[in-house]
């Protein structure tokens, strides 16, 4: 993403940011709440158009004017707020719009069932593809946003603050699933503003600030207190004395 630039009414909330992400590497999206992380992808998906910038994928200039476009193009989203549908199975949501038939008119369930347990296996994402959405607990879920991403063909992917509304142990199936998906030679780009999960996790950092990169880092070469000066632009005091 090159010079990209998004202004709401009153708001910059993003402004001339340059953002590159690598093949095969798990890249964290870190700042405070409103540093324009969630804009920036949002618009890399095809939900905002930028003001100014280009986007290129592969070295080729694309443009992302909708979420199917971007899929096409192999980029999925996983937003903070689940889109699935809840009386619908872990199968049929996967697969909606993208259903097989029998005879170009019946829906063929099975071959569904079939292709999505191959994505399901593949990918080591422990989901039963028979139950319906309501029934599942938020890991779950999420684990199921996930597939249908996959299934759609994406080779980036877009994780917006994940762990909300994970427990700890959800937390750290997540982090495996993520793991795996890199070595399976997928980007992830992890949208966060806990210092601990992108230490744990990332490869490289990129900190946004009001709208604007302070920089990108190798994660084996920062702290949380290096990540901190870049966020908040000062020293943390983390030690407090209790009366």
């Amino acid at each position: 993403m090159q010079g990209i630039t998004k202004r709401f009414p009153g708001v910059l909330a993003n402004d001339d940011i340059t953002f590159t992400v690598e093949k095969g590497e798990i890249h964290g999206l870190l700042g405070e709440n409103g540093a324009g992380k969630s804009v920036l992808m949002s618009i890399l998906y095809g939900l905002y158009s930028p003001d100014e910038g280009s986007i290129l994928i592969n070295d080729k200039v694309e443009n992302l004017d909708s979420p199917s476009t971007a899929m096409k193009l192999g980029i999925g989203m996983v937003h903070q707020h689940f889109m699935l549908i809840p009386n619908l199975t872990v199968v049929e949501n996967i697969t909606l719009g993208k259903e097989s038939t029998k005879n170009g008119i019946t829906l063929d369930y099975e071959k569904m069932k079939y292709d999505v347990e191959e994505f399901r296996a593949k990918y080591s994402l422990d989901v039963n593809l028979e139950a319906r959405i309501f029934e599942l607990p938020v890991g779950v879920q999420q684990r199921v946003e996930i597939l249908k991403a996959l299934y759609r063909g994406a080779d980036v992917l877009i994780l917006d603050e994940p762990t909300a509304v994970l427990t700890p142990s959800e937390s750290e199936e997540l982090f495996n699933a993520v793991r795996a998906l890199r070595d399976e030679g997928k980007t992830v780009i992890f949208i966060s503003h806990k210092l601990k999960e992108v230490l744990s996790i990332c490869d490289r950092i990129t900190v946004l600030k009001r709208g604007k990169v302070i920089g990108t880092v190798d994660t084996r070469d920062s702290t949380e207190e290096s990540l901190t000066d870049m966020m908040v632009g000062r020293k943390i005091i983390y030690e407090f004395d209790r009366k």
